[in-house]
């Protein structure tokens, strides 16, 4: 495989995004090759201001900085998501709760708590034996021409798929949620070349039109990746 070349699938959200970790601006976007993410983005829906700072919650900084904010108030929180293919679920991982309430302190510390017990229990017992689903939060894998479409953070309770089903491009998969190691509501979206998170290597992504918001207006965007300070849209 050739991975300097990005394999192209459809955007798997509707209406208008952003996506603050992307491999339009550094790779790996997450910081790590690890679980297959090296070209792993992650999608917001935001307001956006005058000095275009973008905030994806409908109540004030001072509240959420403050006393925290409840999830509902998140502007993606159970959007659906969609097949940016057509494939094969192969794995389908639901059941890890979400909380209702977030804090930018509280969830940070939650975040990296949990990353230093992976790293801690990986120094003891092999990789495989650590339970990664709360970590992930609940996630799906579809398989599509020998690779892999991975969604994680996905709501509790809410994939409306199962393993094995054949899906189509569009055909919905469950709904935005706040599920593992996350500090607000998002979709985190990427390719990889293994089914096994443990091996699997990432693989770049383009998508195969969205619009971005431009001084004009909105402008059509073919088979490319989509950058963070970008205000993007399907429509």
């Amino acid at each position: 495989m050739d991975y300097s070349k990005p394999i192209t699938v459809d955007f798997p959200l509707k209406g208008e995004w952003t996506a603050p970790h992307t491999p339009g601006d550094k790779v790996p976007s997450h910081g790590t090759d690890a679980l297959g993410q090296r070209f792993a983005y992650d999608f917001f829906r935001t307001e956006m201001n005058l000095k275009r700072k973008f905030k994806f919650y409908k109540t004030t900084n001072l509240k959420y900085n403050i006393i925290g904010i409840s999830i509902n108030d998140c502007y993606c929180y159970k959007e659906n998501i969609y097949s940016p293919v057509n494939g094969t679920v192969i794995v389908v991982k639901d059941g890890v709760k979400e909380p209702k309430h977030l804090h930018p302190v509280i969830d940070l510390v939650k975040v990296l708590i949990r990353s230093f017990s992976v790293s801690v229990k990986a120094l003891f017992v092999p990789v495989s034996k650590i339970n990664l689903h709360k970590y992930i939060g609940n996630y799906v894998i579809i398989e599509f021409d020998e690779l892999y479409a991975f969604f994680a953070h996905i709501s509790t309770g809410t994939i409306c798929v199962q393993t094995g089903q054949i899906l189509k491009k569009g055909d919905r998969i469950g709904l935005v949620g706040h599920t593992g190691n996350s500090t607000a509501p998002h979709l985190h979206f990427h390719l990889m070349d293994s089914s096994d998170l443990l091996t699997a290597r990432g693989v770049p992504c383009a998508f195969t039109k969205y619009d971005i918001l431009t001084e004009e207006g909105w402008k059509l965007i073919e088979n490319d990746i989509p950058k963070s300070d970008q205000r993007i849209r399907l429509i």
